[in-house]
């Protein structure tokens, strides 16, 4: 199967989806930008790294065209909410930036860049991402986007601290002089885009506000929506809970601040009183521009057209603003098609001044035309009656148009489609609706492939961290389109209002039904296989030498509207067998059956895997979605191939293979544990504090489990109490709180940068070689410490109690050396573990040390050398 050749992907809803914002708020804030013409790009590395409160109040104090451009999708950091990491995660995190710019009103941008996890410098960084082609992203997405200002909100130098961070701060300056260098980027090198000269170039300046040469107030109340700048935005930052972000909303006086670092227009830098000083905002910009008569006429009547509506303005009976409004629309529309460049989403056929009007001319119509819907009282809306729809089948697609107001609107025609970004033009027979009615147009809406992240369409590009571009341009044209206007489905209606005729933008399509607990909810519409596969695990262990005997369920899902018959069948590895290999299931439409393949056998050690493919109809399937589903994002699939990887491990086990697990964040060890002979039990926090703990050899607790949840924190004194009768603890990485006496049995420092080796193949010295934790139940050697994926190490304590006995040091390349990645201290009978080693990232991943080492914590009961250490 095809899986997005080139198309466009929506992520789906969290909240009431519509394609049109109503009511007084959003007329106010329309009216209010309808001579705003400038744009303002921010550029970071990771979502939650912009600069909120600046963007809300660009956005929806001034109505600037406001856009943030993050390098990454963050899909290396780590995940508060769930158990997804890297790919699944910045699916996840790029959700929460649309649902962030949805709430603060900005536009949102990315390159190819993956987030590989930590990085200390830029020279780091540029061993990860070809620097050339990132600024290459950069300054498409510039060329694009044509923003007069740009803001870095990092400083590109070492204090910035993550070596993303420096890397976004020096792409940022660089983008300024470099978008207008057609030698260096070709228009043909940035999807047929020509030079642009920004004006200003600003850093951020949040944490050194003595070097600000402009200060504002974020603190200011929005007349509009009764909230202040900085509240909006600390709702907008809340939307990062991966990340646990949510925040109170801070209200009063609140300042931000900038530092005007470079320009093209300003004389000598000082301090300002506005960012725009020496830029003119308005149409009045465009007065010298060479244009066609029509469209000079329509942008010389425009400013006079726009007082006329604040003349009439009133948001609680909108019903005189409709007359100015339709005009406004008319000059708008007559402005756009008077110029040469089509209406792909960025201009990408005008160049300088026309395509800064193109620009500046579509942003003000979709304002205009919200505006104008708002105060006629229509709403339209493209639905569906089901979320999912099948490759090449059809589903019906009713656009709506609700009258409300005091005036008849004319319905001329609509238009619907899937993964096409251009589409057709809206058609049907005219209907005039009158007042307290509605008319409706139903359309067929034909799948062409599934729908994806079109970002992973591709992969990697070999030998980086960078998602490989599709054919056609360095990111296609979802790049500068930008994140917010990539859609899946697309529905437009074209209307007549007051005399003013245009086309609106009705989509996503949606599939609206009734939550008893929530209410109304709205998803928008998606394309899936006709017949998906998909295996619980997607990666497993198996001990060499030990027989292997294991059920295999695989789910296999229909979506067609017809019943199918599916064959599948499952390939097996040497050494595996199953009783039959091939199963024969009937499927009716958009249901599923889940065929269970016990295999058994042996594995020799490597690397193998089990797959499974289908056949119905002619076609063949090899791939499955997984859901990902958050009340704070629109619902996400992510594809996999329906294999399993299993690595076959030469390990052994403790002698009381019996463990307790605490699960801790972005915690998926426990499985993987479980496919090597431990027999996990998994213990709540709440029982932590009273369960028998006797009879397990060990207790393991998650990855910053102590500051995500209390009770763990609480139940500190119960693990160390049940260390020292004899058991083994092994607590993973946390951060800053594990410093909190008590947390550890003796205690430890760490850094305000906490210390981390981010070179997963940096060198690890053995300093206790007759160690028994490195050499039962398995001997560790160099070999386990091969194969690592994204870190060693992460927030190693810096200094530790003289207690503890350490076994491994470790760093960076040019850093001093760090001896607490595994510290391990005798408690009475038993032994505490603490353990720093990216274990949470290793055992997912298959990498077959990091489950020798973690079957040797394990057991650090017994610890031979014990006996020379201080007791408690």
């Amino acid at each position: 199967m095809r899986l997005l050749a080139a198309t466009i992907f929506v992520l789906a809803a969290p909240r009431l989806l519509s394609a049109q914002e109503r009511g007084a708020v959003a007329l106010g804030e329309a009216v209010a930008g309808l001579d705003v013409t400038t744009r303002v790009l921010l550029i970071g590395a990771h979502p939650d790294d912009e600069d909120t409160q600046l963007l809300t109040w660009l956005a929806r104090g001034r109505q600037v065209e406001t856009a943030y451009l993050s390098l990454t999708r963050g899909d290396g950091g780590q995940n508060l909410i769930g158990n997804e990491l890297g790919p699944l995660l910045g699916m996840i995190r790029t959700e929460e930036l649309l649902a962030a710019r949805r709430l603060d009103g900005g536009r949102q941008f990315f390159t190819r860049a993956y987030d590989f996890g930590f990085s200390k410098t830029a020279e780091e960084t540029y061993t990860h991402w070809v620097k050339d082609s990132i600024l290459r992203d950069v300054v498409t997405v510039v060329r694009a986007f044509r923003p007069q200002i740009i803001v870095a909100v990092f400083s590109g130098t070492p204090r910035d601290g993550h070596g993303h961070h420096q890397v976004s701060g020096i792409l940022a300056r660089e983008a300024f002089d470099a978008a207008a260098d057609t030698m260096r980027f070709p228009r043909a090198a940035t999807v047929g885009l020509g030079a642009w000269v920004p004006a200003k170039f600003y850093r951020a300046q949040r944490f050194n506000p003595a070097d600000a040469t402009l200060t504002m107030n974020v603190g200011e109340l929005s007349p509009f929506r009764g909230m202040t700048y900085a509240e909006i935005a600390s709702v907008s930052r809340s939307q990062h809970l991966s990340q646990g972000f949510g925040a109170l909303q801070r209200r009063g006086t609140w300042f931000d601040y900038v530092k005007l670092e470079a320009s093209h227009v300003s004389p000598p830098i000082v301090r300002e009183t506005s960012m725009f000083e020496t830029l003119a905002t308005g149409w009045g910009r465009f007065a010298s521009a060479q244009l066609p008569a029509g469209a000079r006429a329509a942008i010389d009547s425009l400013d006079g057209a726009i007082a006329d509506v604040r003349r009439a303005e009133n948001l609680a009976a909108p019903a005189p603003m409709v007359a100015p409004l339709a005009r406004v629309v008319g000059l708008l529309e007559r402005a756009r098609s008077g110029l040469t460049c089509p209406r792909n989403g960025f201009a990408g056929g005008c160049m300088g001044v026309e395509g800064d009007l193109a620009i500046s001319l579509e942003t003000a119509l979709r304002r205009a035309q919200q505006a104008l819907l708002s105060a006629a009282g229509v709403l339209v809306e493209a639905t569906a009656p089901r979320e999912l729809v099948a490759v090449h089948d059809t589903i019906p697609v009713t656009v709506s148009v609700y009258n409300q107001g005091r005036g008849d609107v004319v319905l001329d025609g609509a238009s619907a489609w899937m993964q096409n970004v251009y589409g057709t033009p809206p058609a049907g027979t005219p209907v005039t609706i009158v007042p307290d009615s509605s008319a409706r147009v139903t359309l067929p809406l034909v799948s062409e492939w599934a729908s994806a992240p079109w970002w992973m369409e591709n992969g990697f590009q070999p030998g980086t961290d960078m998602f490989r571009p599709p054919p056609g341009g360095i990111i296609s044209a979802n790049g500068p389109i930008g994140e917010d206007r990539v859609a899946e489905t697309h529905a437009r209606a074209a209307l007549r209002i007051a005399g003013a005729s245009f086309v609106v933008d009705a989509g996503p399509v949606v599939y609206r039904y009734a939550d008893p607990a929530r209410g109304e909810l709205r998803r928008p519409v998606a394309s899936v296989p006709a017949v998906s596969l998909r295996f619980d695990d997607q990666v497993e262990y198996a001990r060499v030498g030990t027989a292997l005997d294991r059920e295999y369920a695989l789910r296999v899902a229909s979506s067609a509207t017809a019943a199918r018959a599916v064959t599948v069948e499952l390939t097996l590895p040497k050494g595996l067998v199953t009783d039959s290999t091939v199963r024969h299931v009937a499927l009716d439409p958009f249901s599923s059956k889940t065929v269970v393949f016990r295999v058994k056998g042996q594995l020799p050690k490597g690397r193998h895997y089990v797959n499974a493919t289908a056949s119905s109809g002619g076609e063949k399937f090899m791939t499955g979605w997984l859901p990902i589903t958050y009340e704070h994002i629109r619902p996400l699939r992510y594809y996999r191939m329906a294999t399993v990887q299993i690595e076959a491990v030469e390990a052994q086990l403790p002698r009381n293979p019996q463990v307790a697990y605490v699960k801790g964040v972005s915690d998926n060890v426990a499985p993987m544990l479980y496919q090597l002979g431990i027999r996990v039990t998994m213990l709540s926090p709440e029982l932590l504090a009273t369960a028998d703990l006797s009879r397990y050899g060990a207790v393991v607790v998650g990855p910053r489990a102590f500051a995500a949840t209390p009770l763990i924190a609480a139940s500190a004194a119960r693990l160390q109490e049940y260390a020292r009768a004899g058991g083994t603890v092994v607590v993973q990485y946390g951060q800053q709180e594990m410093q909190t006496p008590g947390y550890l049995p003796y205690p430890v420092t760490l850094s305000r940068t906490a210390e981390r080796v981010t070179d997963e193949n940096a060198p690890v010295k053995v300093l206790e070689p007759s160690s028994r934790l490195l050499a039962y139940p398995n001997r560790i050697t160099p070999d386990d410490f091969k194969g690592w994926v994204q870190e060693r190490a992460t927030y190693m304590p810096t200094t530790a109690d003289p207690h503890y006995r350490r076994l491994l040091e470790m760093h960076d390349p040019g850093e001093p050396p760090n001896e607490n990645a595994v510290l391990v201290a005798p408690l009475g009978k038993g032994a505490y573990v603490y353990c720093t080693l990216a274990l949470f990232r290793q055992l997912p991943a298959g990498v077959p040390g990091g489950a020798r080492i973690f079957l040797n914590l394990l057991a650090a009961t017994g610890e031979s050398t014990a006996s020379a250490l201080p007791r408690p």
